[in-house]
């Protein structure tokens, strides 16, 4: 009797402690800085920088880690002439945990939804990082003539992985769920230690990291995202955007150990006209620890668009 409570207390633990963290609710987006709105699926968090009448440059950030992740490039390229937005995705930062799959339609509703509200226009540059970048690229291939340029750094979507725990976690229910709430907090906090000593451009972003974790919802966010847009086949989106001739710059970090250097040959393989640049020395932070060389790429390469 005394093994059944104590396998009990196992299989119940993770989901308690997910249901006594820290929930994201108007107290806790006291501290926000920037806006925030009431879209259809909840509360999305976003901020503005730049000249009012300055070309619009979306800012997309990835699974973990919400917009804080540009606040070392915001500046820079709002001083280039750009109104730049960033905001939080669904399940990260000041912005709502709703539940649910988390695939395309439901990342490009949250930004639709955001652009009509702010009465954006087309002619966007859209700039997308890690798992941002793949809701970047099936934006520009679904809105083709609303997107000017496609910048990718470090970009999610040349490769679905199917294998090992994650493919196990995404395939299988429940089980999934709980190896998700037990285990992943746990290795993404050792992840985030063991990088406390590389310097970048965003004051204490290794603690705001860190912070994510505690906040009511942001592991089974991960998840959703794992089994939905993580989980899609991005190869048409990316075939479709070269077709148009949609003008698309990727940035990737040679020492990446989350999306490997080969899905370089993969994008050209999709997109020849793509243009790849490497940096030496950066892994998967490069928005943020390589920052100066990621704008250097960018303002050589970006275009404003052509005034009507």
């Amino acid at each position: 009797m005394i093994w059944l409570c104590i396998l009990l207390v196992v299989i119940a633990a993770p989901f308690v402690i997910e249901h006594r963290r820290r929930v994201m609710d108007d107290a806790a987006r006291g501290s926000a800085t920037g806006q925030l709105v009431e879209l259809s699926q909840g509360v999305t968090h976003f901020a503005w920088a730049g000249p009012q009448n300055g070309p619009v440059l979306v800012c997309i950030h990835g699974l973990t880690t919400p917009s804080f992740v540009w606040r070392g490039m915001t500046r820079a390229l709002a001083l280039a002439g750009y109104r730049v937005l960033t905001y939080d995705l669904y399940g990260r930062g000041y912005s709502s945990r709703p539940k649910g799959p988390q695939d395309r339609r439901f990342f490009l509703t949250q930004l639709n939804e955001l652009l009509a509200r702010e009465g954006v226009g087309d002619d966007l540059t859209v700039v997308g990082y890690s798992m941002g970048g793949a809701i970047a690229a099936t934006f520009a291939a679904t809105y083709p003539d609303r997107v000017h340029q496609l910048v990718l750094l470090a970009p999610a979507g040349m490769r679905v992985v199917n294998g090992g725990l994650i493919g196990f976690i995404k395939r299988v229910p429940l089980l999934g769920d709980w190896l998700v709430l037990a285990l992943y907090p746990a290795m993404l906090r050792k992840g985030l230690r063991a990088e406390r000593h590389i310097p970048g451009s965003v004051p204490r972003i290794n603690d705001l990291q860190l912070a994510e974790i505690e906040v009511k919802g942001f592991s089974p966010a991960v998840l959703a995202s794992l089994r939905g847009i993580l989980s899609e086949d991005l190869s048409k989106d990316h075939k479709a955007l070269a077709a148009r001739g949609t003008p698309v710059l990727a940035i990737w970090g040679r020492k990446d150990e989350v999306i490997p250097l080969s899905c370089v040959g993969t994008l050209a393989e999709w997109n020849r006209d793509a243009r790849q640049e490497v940096i030496d020395g950066a892994g998967h932070g490069l928005t943020y620890t390589h920052t100066d060389e990621v704008l250097r790429i960018m303002r050589a390469w970006l275009t404003h668009p052509k005034a009507d």
